[in-house]
Parts: structure tokens; C-alpha cells; sequence
């Protein structure tokens, strides 16, 4: 008898080893496959069974979640939705995730190992994580004063901090409310389809994801490289500049708006936006040193990222001396986001020093305890210091008696260009009216603050439309809003 229980024992244990590997096999090996299977609805479950973690401005929480009841329980919820749908992006249990909400979403779901105190055990287990927070660099205020400036307009501003790289505003108008997308009911899928039907494109994120050609505002790109080679010395020097200019090699004439461009000066024809000087200086530096220069500034970089990805900027610099004198002056192929143009900016203001832009500060964990942070950025020196403090020059100038004067603020030194880009076919389109500037306020150090503001507006009068007209007064509103708020820590 003890012989037939010693094998019914045996067979037990033997029983239970084979489930045991069993289990193991499953849980372990197999598991991956099991979750990733569009029949396994148990991960999109467990995503929404708990409260996803929130993405602040200034301290405070612009996402929340919201109790369904429902069994995809936990709905994305957003306060100021317009406001900061260019940052924040979408989180939808219908159409996934977009920029912040789609680069962060481990860390605001709660499945990035980092926020496990044991992560082996919790990989065991699969106990999932409360979800982290992402606080950005982003000044509520500046912010604000972008979103209104445009008001009903379309366009974009991107604002940076020119000794740090923190982006401190990022808006695109028209704009529109994430929380329509949050659910997977039918009014999400309507949303859904509406918004992209829409030809206004309010999901577009112009700021990062649209390149305009940046008309003169690439001038202090074109007098950047001039200066470094050598082609320029003296900014009051008369330049050889015909007016109006025949594009080498074409019968084509190029004009100016204004008057007084023949053989200017430098400093006259950034002052004016001299188109005639600054096409012959694109031309006399050739096709080598303006790509080197455009490419020193970020064109050309398909890496940026922030912690989304931003379409490149690009810069054409053909062998064909006239198409070069066209993209030295911002048009023919060369094409720009508003933060490049913001890092333009920085760079002037930074003395020739540019730091790549970045949105997120730091990560934490649900009880506020850091999990990683966005730390110094490299600086990278895009041209001389000596090339930098002339161009701070002109850019003063520009704001103090030139073409950029609804820029200036009392109290403060700001520098600006103007740019009017041309687009269209035989460039009948609306122009769009872009501005670049940095300021600094009399007690700062340092300047605070690069800004570059785009607007299409369609409804406009094409008379109507310009740089200094458009354009300034907005990145004026964003100025003055980072000078008159606290220094970030």
C-alpha cells in the first residue's frame, strides 16, 4: 500500500512541476506574444483602470482623468484644452496619443520602469504603477499672451530662453480641445473626423510641424555668414549693391519695397530689409558658406526633438547663383518652423551660442519625488561672438528706428526683423508676416527672452499685411510677459 501512495505522490509532484512550467512558460515566454494580441483586450483594460498622470505648466496640472464608471474606467480630461493642445497633444482610447502625451506615455501611464521602487518584483507581479508627472518649461503667461495675440488669426509662436534652451511658449492657432478626442464613443469618432476634415487644420502643430519660408527673417542668417567670411567688415560701409538687382544668369530683376537699398550700408539694409544687398551677399559668400551657416543655425536637422520631433528646417543652397540669391533672402526653397527661427533668435542673443530647445523641466513620480530631469544643455557655437554683438546691433536698431518698432518696451533692450514672406503661385498668395526678437530687460544680465511669431491670415487685405504691423505686436505681448514674470529656478 505505502509503495501505491509513494506513486501517487510521485505523480502529484510531478503534477504540479509540469503546471508550475507550465505557468512559467506562459507568464514568462509567452507572455509578449499574449500581449500583444489585438484579441487581448486586457492591457488596454489595465491602461485605463487607474488615473493617467498629469502634465503641469507653472506648477499646475492642465490634464486630469476622469471616473467613467465605465470598463475602460479613467478618460483623459484637459483645462485650457486650445491653449496647450500644441504641447500636451491627445491622449484618446480611441486614437492613441500625440506629442507630450505620446513622447511621456510611459511615464504619465504609469508603465515606465523608472517610476517602480522594485522593478524586477513589479515586473513579476505585474502591478502597474500610479502614473508620473511631466512638468514643462512653460511661463502660463507668455503662454497666454501668444494664444490671445493670434486671437482668430492663423499662425504660430515659439518663444525660447536663449541661456538655457527652455521653451517657454509654444501656440498654433487654430487650435482645438484634446477632451473631444478622450473617449471611444461616437461623438469621439465624430470629432475626430470633423477636425481633420477641417481646412483650417486646427491638430496641425504649425509651431513644430509647418515650415513657411521665412522671408527676411532669414537675413540675419545671410548677414551672419557675410560678416564670419569676411564680406562685410564695416556695417556702415557702402555695400556694392544695385538696385533694382538682375539675378545672375537670369533677365530677372529683384526690387525693394522701399527706397535708398542702392549700394546701402549693411546696417541701413537690415535696418530696411534691403532685399538687393542681401540676395548679392547670399551670392558673393557663396553656396558653401551659406549652407555652413544656415546648417550652424539647425537647418537641415532632422534629429530635433523636444521631446517630440521636429520637422526639419531646410535651407537650399544651389550652385545657380540666382536661385541662391532667392534663398538668401528667405525664399525659393528654403523653409523654416517657428522654432527654428526662435533659435535664430536665441543664438544672436546668446552671443553666437545656441542650446537645443527642450519642453519637459523634469519627471515625477505620482508623490512628487523626482524620477529624472531635463538638466545643462550643450551650447553650440553657430557663429563669432564678435558676429553676434554686431548682429545684436542690428537687431536693436531694427526695434529703435526701423521696420520693427511695435516691438519696443519701455525698460527694456529688444531686438527684432521684420519679414514679409512671399509664397503662392507667381507669389500671389497672402504674404505671411513673420517676426524674430529677443529682450532683455535694464536689470537682467542676460537676455530672457527669443521669440519668432508667424502669421497666415487669410482674411487680410494683402496691403495689410507685414512683419512690423502683424507680427511684433505679438511677440511683443510674449516679451513682456517672460520680463515681468519671475526668473525659473
Amino acid at each position: 500500500m505505502t509503495r501505491y501512495i509513494q506513486h501517487a505522490a510521485a505523480f502529484c509532484v510531478l503534477l504540479l512541476v509540469a503546471l508550475l512550467v507550465n505557468t512559467a512558460w506562459l507568464q514568462v515566454l509567452q507572455a509578449p506574444s499574449y500581449g500583444v494580441n489585438p484579441a487581448n483586450r486586457r492591457p488596454t483594460i489595465a491602461r485605463y483602470e487607474q488615473p493617467r498622470g498629469d502634465i503641469l505648466v507653472g506648477g499646475r496640472a492642465v490634464t486630469g482623468s476622469r471616473d467613467t464608471g465605465e470598463q475602460l474606467r479613467y478618460e483623459r480630461t484637459y483645462t485650457d484644452g486650445p491653449l496647450y493642445a500644441p504641447v500636451t497633444g491627445f491622449a484618446s482610447q480611441r486614437y492613441g496619443t500625440a506629442f507630450l502625451e505620446h513622447s511621456e506615455d510611459e511615464l504619465l501611464s504609469g508603465t515606465d520602469p523608472m517610476l517602480a521602487g522594485f522593478p524586477l518584483w513589479n515586473g513579476f507581479t505585474r502591478v502597474q504603477s500610479p502614473g508620473g508627472n511631466v512638468v514643462t518649461t512653460l511661463n502660463p503667461t507668455a503662454q497666454r499672451a501668444a494664444f490671445d495675440g493670434l486671437g482668430t488669426r492663423k499662425g504660430a509662436v515659439a518663444a525660447i530662453e536663449p541661456t538655457t534652451g527652455r521653451v517657454l511658449a509654444l501656440v498654433s492657432t487654430p487650435s482645438y480641445d484634446p477632451a473631444e478626442l478622450s473617449g471611444n464613443g461616437p461623438a469621439v469618432a465624430a470629432a475626430w473626423a470633423r477636425l481633420n476634415d477641417d481646412p483650417e487644420k486646427p491638430m496641425l502643430n504649425r509651431a513644430v510641424r509647418q515650415t513657411y519660408p521665412p522671408g527676411s527673417t532669414f537675413k540675419v542668417i545671410t548677414a551672419a555668414a557675410a560678416l564670419d567670411a569676411g564680406v562685410v567688415r564695416d556695417l556702415d560701409a557702402r555695400t556694392d549693391s544695385p538696385d533694382p538687382y538682375r539675378l545672375p544668369g537670369s533677365t530677372a530683376r529683384l526690387v525693394n519695397e522701399g527706397e535708398g537699398c542702392r549700394d546701402a550700408s549693411l546696417r541701413f539694409a537690415f535696418e530696411w530689409s534691403c532685399n538687393t544687398v542681401f540676395a548679392k551677399l547670399g551670392v558673393d559668400v557663396g553656396a558653401a558658406g551659406m549652407e555652413a551657416a544656415a546648417r550652424s543655425f539647425g537647418f537641415d536637422d532632422p534629429t530635433l526633438r523636444i521631446p517630440f520631433s521636429v520637422v526639419p528646417s531646410t535651407f537650399d543652397a544651389p550652385e545657380d547663383r540666382a536661385q541662391r540669391a532667392l534663398s538668401s533672402i528667405g525664399q525659393y526653397n528654403t523653409r523654416a518652423t517657428p522654432l527654428q527661427m526662435a533659435m535664430v533668435a536665441a543664438a544672436v542673443a546668446g552671443g553666437g551660442q545656441v542650446r537645443s530647445p527642450y519642453l519637459v523641466e523634469r519627471t515625477t513620480r505620482s508623490g512628487g519625488s523626482t524620477v529624472s530631469a531635463a538638466g545643462s544643455r550643450p551650447a553650440r557655437q553657430v557663429m563669432r561672438p564678435t558676429t553676434a554683438a554686431r548682429l545684436r546691433e542690428l537687431m536693436t536698431d531694427v526695434v529703435e528706428e526701423g521696420t520693427g518698432r511695435n516691438a519696443a518696451i519701455p525698460g527694456a533692450t529688444v531686438g527684432g526683423k521684420t519679414g514679409t514672406a512671399q509664397h503662392g503661385i507667381g507669389n500671389q498668395g497672402t504674404p505671411y508676416a513673420w517676426f524674430i526678437s529677443w529682450a532683455q530687460g535694464d536689470e537682467d544680465m542676460d537676455p530672457r527672452v527669443a521669440v519668432a511669431v508667424v502669421v497666415e491670415d487669410a482674411a487680410a487685405r494683402r496691403g495689410d499685411i507685414s512683419g512690423g504691423g502683424t507680427a511684433a505686436p505679438i511677440a511683443k505681448a510674449v516679451m513682456e510677459a517672460v520680463l515681468h514674470s519671475p526668473r525659473a529656478g
